[in-house]
């Protein structure tokens, strides 16, 4: 294990630099940033590593630009199909000959970024719970430092916090985090024969569900395969059997899960705290994730690497004045990238919890909805940069905000928008954001087939088939080849 200085010579009153608490994606990017920097780190987790997190896995552009330099994903395997489907109908496969995204496994993903920080000079204790920090009274023996309380009563003194300690997180209660969309997602890691293996290699699933804003998922990673599902919390008996129903649809329910697990995800509101004096949060801590998708391994190491880098001036801060305009520097850069996405993703989620079939009609019919999909999982794209650069977009979405507390992010108020109205501008939407990037992704038409999903033989009335999407019993002719 790599030892700071202050782990070498500290002594019970040693004030570090920075402490981050949570030993993740973000806490571990977190550690890295701040240690690169030379300064004296300290990285709490109150696991033992490695340790199981429920999650997809899934790696995409974002996540793979923001690692350090010389970090080798513990790829399980490379993605160049996703099978869409709507309930288990309509499904349709969309193929691409570069890589859309890498699949990993958590436990040792986290691992190796947490020895990435280490090898940069952060020293790592687990096995450590903390209780909670103080920035005044006794335990704190002046304005300029920050104490962490541990479990057993130990004070670990700091020039800076940084919270990352998972999405209900101790330090993100003290700086003040206001949640305003909470997720359940359920998991299941489910051991296949080869045979099973070989027909998901290479190639996701996503099923738009049966609850307002759910979807399920099917990732492989190897041997097994990672099958899962999310809906608003309080939706919970729905979720679980929708998990039940989609394994069995898959024809895996035969297969015993190796586990099965649980997670809620938080999503910050607009005017929710970063930080807090010293404390700073990041990631789930910080309720940052993509309200859409749910997506949060990108935001845990974009918001890690920020918390990080800004964490090392609030430590050289010398008075209570500079750390808040350190800190206040942070938040800023925090909410001018990934705020501004998840406006976008707020508002895409609205869309998506009323015109499921819309958008599956759209991204299986059109082949430039596609191409943007296919960017942004590759990171040559995002979808707030998508909605900034198309007029039509933007103002579809100026409709839809009227349905949408946007101060808080919790969905439709019903302010003075009629079915009419709401209606054009969703199809707008969904046409704009597709046809939008038209030009830009012209070069990378991929093929698309029929899924060897199980078919249904029911045949769909006028109302439950989607505008654009054919039943799943046909097969479709290939596209172009995509350009090199």
């Amino acid at each position: 294990m790599a030892q700071s200085a202050a782990g070498e010579g500290g002594g019970e009153g040693d004030v570090w630099d920075v402490v981050v608490v949570g030993a993740g994606p973000a806490g571990a990017t977190a550690a890295y940033a701040a240690a690169v920097a030379g300064r004296r780190v300290l990285l709490l987790e109150k696991s033992e590593l490695p340790r199981y997190k429920t999650c997809g896995g899934g790696i995409i552009g974002p996540s793979r630009d923001s690692l350090p330099p010389g970090f080798e994903l513990p790829l399980q395997d490379r993605v160049h199909a996703v099978t869409f489907s709507l309930q288990g109908r309509f499904a349709r496969t969309r193929r691409s000959r570069r890589m859309l995204f890498g699949l990993i496994n958590r436990p040792e993903f986290d691992a190796q970024l947490v020895e990435h920080a280490q090898k940069a000079g952060a020293e790592l204790r687990t096995g450590v719970t903390v209780t909670r920090v103080e920035q005044h009274g006794p335990a704190v023996p002046d304005r300029r430092t920050v104490a962490v309380v541990l479990a057993d009563g130990e004070t670990v003194l700091a020039r800076a916090v940084i919270g990352a300690d998972g999405s209900a997180s101790r330090i993100g209660a003290h700086v003040g985090v206001k949640l305003g969309q909470v997720d359940l997602g359920l998991e299941a890691e489910i051991p296949v024969p080869p045979s099973v293996a070989e027909d998901w290699k290479g190639r996701v699933l996503i099923d738009w569900g049966p609850m307002p804003g759910s979807y399920g998922w099917v990732f492989p990673k190897g041997d097994t395969l990672t099958v899962g599902v999310i809906s608003a919390r309080g939706e919970g008996a729905a979720t679980k059997r929708y998990l039940e129903d989609f394994v069995a649809r898959l024809g895996l329910s035969g297969f015993e899960p190796t586990i099965s697990s649980g997670h809620l995800t938080r999503c910050r509101t607009d005017d929710s705290p970063l930080s807090r004096g010293r404390v700073l949060v990041c990631g789930d801590a910080a309720g940052l994730l993509e309200p859409w998708t749910r997506e949060g391994i990108s935001y845990a190491l974009r918001s890690g690497r920020l918390a990080g880098e800004w964490a090392v001036r609030v430590a050289e801060a010398g008075d209570a004045v500079d750390a808040r305009r350190q800190a206040l520097n942070y938040a800023f850069a925090i909410k001018a990238g990934l705020g501004v996405e998840m406006a976008v993703g707020r508002r895409m989620l609205a869309l998506f919890e009323r015109r499921p079939g819309l958008l599956h009609a759209t991204i299986t019919g059109l082949r430039p909805a596609w191409n943007a999909f296919a960017d942004i999982t590759r990171g040559s794209a995002t979808l707030g940069g998508m909605v900034r650069s198309n007029g039509m977009a933007r103002r579809a979405l100026e409709v839809l905000d009227r349905r949408m507390d946007t101060a808080s992010g919790v969905g439709p108020v019903g302010r003075g928008v009629g079915q009419r109205e709401r209606s054009a501008a969703e199809s707008s939407l969904s046409l704009s954001l597709s046809l939008s990037l038209s030009e830009e992704s012209a070069g990378d038409a991929d093929s698309r087939e029929g899924s060897a999903l199980p078919k249904t033989t029911e045949p769909a009335t006028a109302s439950e088939s989607p505008q654009g999407a054919e039943s799943s019993t046909g097969t479709e002719a290939s596209d172009a080849p995509e350009a090199s």
